[in-house]
């Protein structure tokens, strides 16, 4: 970001504004491209880090359970199933705030990525926003936002932009 001073901004201010639809469309080109170089933020990076390793525990699978008691009454061994050590559950609050970040991404994302890839991503901008629109469960937030930080991370790659 640069500074300007009085001075400056006031011969800025001073200079005669066109109305031309040309000029218009010129500087709309511009400044989307100007927020296009700007880049993603950090702090999503950061957010698509927390959902996607090994720090957040989905809510308990019950279904896993279920069929944990039908193999036992069948007299079958149950599955190994891979503890996560140390993983903290995903409080409804939190999974709430990296939803609504990643709706704030998804809008960004809208906005830049025509002038950042050679061909539209038309594929993996509707899945985009199907799982922007998506409103899941509780016990079915840990699933949305891997899904929904994946697909950014999909977007992501076809922009070119590396984390």
């Amino acid at each position: 970001m640069v500074a300007v001073d009085d001075t400056a901004a006031a011969e800025l201010l001073s200079r005669p504004v066109s109305s031309q639809d040309e000029t218009l469309r010129r500087l709309a080109l511009s400044l989307c491209r100007s927020l296009a170089d700007e880049g993603i933020s950090d702090d999503l990076f950061d957010h698509l880090e927390h959902v996607l390793g090994e720090g957040v525990q989905p809510a308990a699978a019950v279904r896993a359970r279920r069929m944990d008691g039908l193999l036992v009454r069948l007299g079958l061994p149950l599955p190994r199933r891979r503890r996560q050590e140390k993983a903290t559950p995903l409080l409804p609050e939190e999974a709430a705030r990296i939803s609504d970040r990643f709706r704030r991404a998804t809008t960004q994302l809208m906005r830049v990525v025509p002038y950042r890839v050679a061909a539209y991503p038309t594929e993996e901008l509707h899945r985009l926003i199907a799982l922007r629109d998506e409103r899941p469960a509780p016990d079915q937030a840990v699933a949305h936002l891997r899904r929904f930080a994946l697909a950014i991370l999909a977007v992501l790659d076809l922009m070119g932009d590396d984390a």
